[in-house]
């Protein structure tokens, strides 16, 4: 598959695009710095070189791709402004040029708490409230086979390859990013996360077992 991440020099980008480029995928990283592509390259990515936020659209960045994933944030020393143009602003970008081309598969990284944003208050607030409205407009999109995940604190500890994932919202947990990379990766190969969103802990669980259980 070719698969464009957007955000692509995240912490949980690099280690996804490094799971699918080893897998034999053709791994694509949309990043904004060019300095960054040799951190894409050397993990096996193809560096798109692209910006997210103020390009009109991301049409030509998408143009061939099989599946798109969503890990781009504006990042935890932004304002409520950039959450808005980067956190909804570019997953819907996204998930616009998605349609455009013709890519049905779409994987959302989001987060714990994105159903309930007022539970942030002033400062997790703006954050989740972006989160929860990009969710939502992926989500009414018919031309989309989407998934969003939702993880929970998330760590630099090791990954286990053991997680819980559950449908109904409002879940607390850490998990490590290694296996926030690895769940999006197996998402996009597990039929029964389409159209499903979950949130994702550490967990006992090994993960093909547990996306593979979503859809029951």
């Amino acid at each position: 598959m070719d698969i464009l991440v957007a955000g692509g020099h995240g912490q949980i980008a690099l280690r996804l695009l490094k799971i699918l480029a080893a897998s034999g995928h053709t791994a694509r990283g949309l990043i904004r710095k060019p300095e960054q592509a040799a951190d894409l390259q050397a993990v096996g990515a193809v560096p798109v070189i692209g910006d997210l936020e103020n390009d009109p659209t991301l049409s030509p960045y998408v143009k061939g791709a099989d599946a798109v994933v969503f890990a781009a944030g504006a990042g935890p020393g932004s304002g409520p402004a950039r959450k808005r143009t980067v956190d909804l602003g570019g997953a819907v970008k996204l998930a616009d040029a998605a349609v455009e081309q013709g890519v049905r598969r779409y994987v959302m990284i989001s987060s714990i708490g994105a159903h309930d944003p007022a539970a942030g208050g002033d400062t997790m607030g703006p954050y989740l409230a972006a989160k929860g409205e990009a969710d939502a407009y992926v989500t009414a999109l018919e031309a989309l086979d989407w998934t969003i995940v939702r993880p929970g604190s998330l760590t630099d500890e090791p990954g286990t390859g053991l997680v819980t994932v559950r449908r109904e919202m409002g879940g607390r947990g850490p998990v490590p990013r290694d296996d926030v990379a690895a769940v999006v990766a197996t998402c996009l190969t597990t039929p029964a996360t389409v159209g499903v969103t979950f949130e994702l802990f550490g967990g006992s669980d090994p993960i093909d077992e547990a996306l593979g259980g979503l859809g029951v």
